[in-house]
């Protein structure tokens, strides 16, 4: 057991133990938010044959090269079609087909002008100037050939690649089997939201809290309730846990008090500590643990606490099982637009959102640091990382942060790119 490890190397040693669940086959649509453990090729091209971009008439640009507004060519129409109708006439020239957008191209033609741009007196169209060769046309394969890639192993299934695999065809894929994730909280000041609020009690937020952060993830929360601050209870839970699940996350007891059993539990029901403590505020007191390919994770009974160490070292060790390739936060740098006056001597973690103006990232904090202040998480996108020995961080200066929240509103564009954006 590693004893007050860094951020850095918590994160390792979960993520150099665990590797991405098993697999299975399923339906286009309860593959959406999971991650492909299969690369998928297209079996065909899209669109499977040349098409209309609109409505108008296919025939042989060959046909208009003289056309001119006072001398236009002179086209017969013999047939018309429809999209999901091949026409029965094949163009030669001198000849136009009607047809619709969508609409397989003729045999022959290799052109279409839209309505509006031609005359038709009864079954000659007028065309007026030169047409060039596969305009308004949508080639075979023009949004993907047979045999490309039409989806990576570790991506995350979306609505956009739902429908691309339907248009392939394609309707069952394989994906990593969904992560199931038991969530309990430890301590006898805890009651449910919805209980009666004695003396000396509060509400348990912290599992709340981090089931709905689970399943925002894609993975199946499984709610463990609460348990009393008992060795023997805690690790009958835990236990119970193991039975039903691939990670096991408690809240409270990993502390020193006389009451902080979660460690001493977690051994007992047949894990093995990894580490104890990360050196960082808030959330030292963590415990980490495995037996067999499950994982035991005791977070600090501190909400805002919990949180930070769940975003920053537990959620890349979900991703990982989940398949997700490059399952650690994504680092971005900004100016800091706020004021904190604590000097920092260990290293913090701050709360903080991202916004942007005049093309420059600035972060501004979300509300009271403190370990137990839950407000500060609502708008939190990212988590400032405030280096060991720092004195107060001051407005316009130069910090980096973790993004652990969804930053895509910050931007015009969402892309990859913005999340390695430096700001000059």
């Amino acid at each position: 057991m590693k004893k007050s490890v860094s951020l850095e190397e918590a994160q390792s040693l979960l993520l150099d133990r665990a590797e991405a669940i098993g697999e299975e086959c399923v339906s286009l649509l309860q593959a959406n938010g999971r991650i492909l453990s299969q690369d998928i090729k297209a079996p065909i091209n899209i669109p499977g044959f040349d098409k209309s971009a609109l409505d108008g008439y296919a025939l042989i640009a060959a046909d208009t090269v003289s056309a001119e507004p006072s001398n236009p060519a002179q086209i017969m129409v013999v047939d018309e079609t429809r999209a999901g109708f091949p026409a029965n006439s094949k163009v030669v020239p001198g000849t136009a087909v009607k047809l619709m957008t969508g609409a397989p191209i003729p045999e022959g033609a290799d052109v279409v002008i839209k309505y509006e741009d031609i005359i038709r007196n009864g079954d000659v169209i007028s065309v007026f100037k030169p047409l060039k060769a596969r305009d308004n046309i949508i080639s075979e394969g023009e949004d993907i050939k047979r045999g490309d890639f039409a989806a990576a192993k570790g991506m995350r299934v979306n609505p956009g690649l739902v429908a691309l695999l339907a248009g392939l065809g394609i309707y069952q894929i394989p994906v990593y089997k969904q992560l199931k994730i038991a969530i309990m909280s430890t301590g006898d000041e805890l009651v449910r939201p919805g209980e009666p609020l004695r003396t000396g009690k509060i509400y348990n937020s912290s599992l709340f809290g981090l089931m709905a952060r689970c399943a925002e993830l894609g993975a199946q929360p499984i709610d463990l309730g609460i348990v009393p601050d008992y060795m023997q209870s805690t690790c009958a839970r835990i236990a119970k846990g193991l039975e039903v699940a691939d990670i096991v996350i408690s809240t409270g007891g990993v502390s020193v008090g006389d009451y902080d059993v979660v460690k001493d539990a977690m051994v007992a029901a047949g894990a093995e500590i990894i580490f104890w403590q990360v050196a960082m505020k808030p959330g030292s007191p963590m415990v980490a643990a495995v037996r067999d390919n499950q994982f035991v994770i005791g977070l600090s009974g501190n909400p805002a606490a919990a949180m930070v160490t769940f975003d920053l070292i537990v959620i890349p060790l979900i991703k990982k099982l989940m398949g997700i390739e490059n399952p650690l936060p994504v680092k971005v740098q900004g100016i800091f637009a706020d004021k904190f006056t604590k000097a920092s001597p260990q290293r913090r973690l701050l709360r903080a959102k991202l916004e942007r103006k005049d093309g420059l990232d600035y972060f501004l904090l979300t509300g009271n640091q403190s370990n137990g202040a839950m407000i500060s998480m609502v708008e939190c996108n990212v988590m400032l990382d405030i280096p060991a020995g720092s004195g107060a961080v001051i407005s316009g200066q130069r910090v980096t942060g973790h993004i652990v929240g969804n930053i895509s509103s910050v931007y015009d564009k969402e892309s990859d790119l913005i999340y390695e954006r430096k700001n000059a």
